[in-house]
């Protein structure tokens, strides 16, 4: 019977499993958003949402952060977690994450899921790359056909031989 026995050893020592969801909470907090296995998720979220809320507090400011310093090692994600995320969700009482399921993993069909922190707003990067694609497109097409500008040295890597030439 598994009486009063809680959380999950994840395969691990427990000096491994402590390593493994401190770096799991680094990456959720400096990046908002992280992809794992469903398990891991699970035992990240009270993990996280412990360090949050230590992170919000008003008194004993020094002490919480000292507390969380024991375990967010990287000062630039602990100067987040306190000045961003901690102001953010000051007045939320709870629940900072959110796990979204995302089916098995291809090669051993592990559970996957999706970590995020509530109010993360996802901006795919692909969107914004076609946008510099049709931006860089409009500006090729403004200038007149006669005043482009050609490489010199004719084919490819004139740079290259003009300078060699110019140092000899």
């Amino acid at each position: 019977m598994r009486h009063r026995v809680a959380h999950r050893k994840l395969g691990r020592t427990t000096a491994h499993r402590k390593a493994l969801l401190r770096n799991l909470a680094t990456a959720l907090f400096e990046r908002e958003r992280i992809r794992t296995t469903l398990p891991k998720a699970k035992e990240l979220r009270p993990y996280a949402e412990r360090l949050i809320t230590l992170a919000k507090r008003d008194e004993d400011r020094l002490h919480a952060r000292r507390l969380v310093a024991r375990d967010i090692q990287d000062a630039a994600v602990l100067k987040k977690l306190f000045d961003t995320l901690g102001v953010r969700f000051a007045t939320r009482p709870g629940g900072y994450t959110r796990i979204l399921r995302l089916g098995p993993r291809q090669g051993d069909n592990a559970e996957m899921a999706i970590v995020e922190l509530v109010g993360y707003e996802f901006k795919p990067a692909a969107k914004e790359e076609k946008g510099a694609k049709k931006d860089a497109a409009t500006k090729k097409e403004a200038v007149p056909k006669g005043e482009e500008k050609k490489p010199e040295g004719g084919k490819g890597g004139g740079k290259r031989k003009a300078d060699a030439k110019a140092a000899e």
